[in-house]
């Protein structure tokens, strides 16, 4: 999980833009990362990591990409998982979001490219900066409920549909039953040592494609009360991790929709104060 003091030298293709590689644990999934020119395998110098999850569309190598001047200014290891679509279900798209989709658990299988990557470069991989948009997003803040040891911070970027920090709600609505699940607690403690970004466009606010019907695979009861569009969610989720003690930013981009690359700004400003300590 930290840094390895044995790595070896790089090669061609473990420098600056990697290429996608296969999971060690799953070869069904993969993941590609960003090595900034400064980095020295033969120095001590230890980089911090941001992992960036994609949305729908699995835009896993061009996220990263979008993160490149970011990983030059701060010397920065990115991580870019990919998890494709259609696993088991040729029309399914949403199946990493929820973390556990047919007995896969994508949250274990992020953690092991984080382990796999600390074992060939001087990273801090015991605790990461995450980011996901849309449905990375989804994923982003399921992830800080069920792993916030491993995060430094995260920023939650316009996510569909929210879980709520309510031990009342059956999950995925809430928290309710979660540590059945997953067999992870739900350690409040350990998310208020988390920084949170909650960050938006606040022209993002269509209807058509965040309201859940009856006759989706993820339908439960409640699942559309935490607001019409991502706007109100995001805002309901924001209300919800203060009510138990947590200070998330809530960052609003003027004129932007939902669009990730819109509001990469204050992400990598986010990203910067924490890093420089002032977060």
């Amino acid at each position: 999980m930290s840094a390895n003091p044995n790595v070896a030298p790089l090669n061609f293709y473990r420098r600056g833009r990697t290429p996608l590689f296969a999971s060690r644990m799953d070869q069904r999934f993969s993941w590609c990362c960003y090595i900034p020119t400064g980095y020295d395998a033969h120095a001590e110098t230890v980089h911090p990591l941001a992992v960036l999850v994609h949305g729908s569309l699995r835009d896993a190598d061009i996220l990263r990409d979008e993160f490149i001047d970011f990983a030059e200014a701060h010397q920065c290891v990115l991580l870019a998982p990919l998890f494709p679509a259609g696993i088991d279900d040729a029309e399914d798209l949403h199946n990493y979001k929820h973390m556990i989709y047919h007995g896969i658990r994508y949250d274990l299988i992020l953690l092991d490219m984080i382990d796999e990557l600390a074992t060939r470069y001087r990273v801090h991989g015991d605790r990461v900066l995450m980011h996901g948009f849309s449905g990375g997003a989804q994923f982003a803040h399921r992830f800080l409920y069920l792993h916030p040891a491993r995060l430094r911070a995260v920023s939650i970027g316009a996510p569909g549909t929210v879980t709520l920090p309510d031990d009342r709600r059956d999950w995925w609505v809430g928290v309710k039953g979660m540590e059945e699940i997953f067999r992870q607690p739900f350690d409040i403690e350990a998310m208020r040592r988390v920084a949170v970004q909650l960050v938006i466009g606040d022209a993002d606010i269509e209807t058509w494609d965040v309201t859940v019907g009856p006759q989706s695979a993820f339908w439960m009861e409640g699942i559309n009360d935490s607001g019409e569009t991502r706007v109100e969610r995001l805002r309901t989720l924001e209300a919800g991790l203060k009510a138990i003690g947590l200070a998330p930013r809530f960052d609003t981009v003027p004129g932007v929709s939902h669009d990730g690359t819109g509001i990469q700004g204050p992400v990598k400003a986010f990203f910067s104060a924490v890093l420089a300590g002032k977060v």
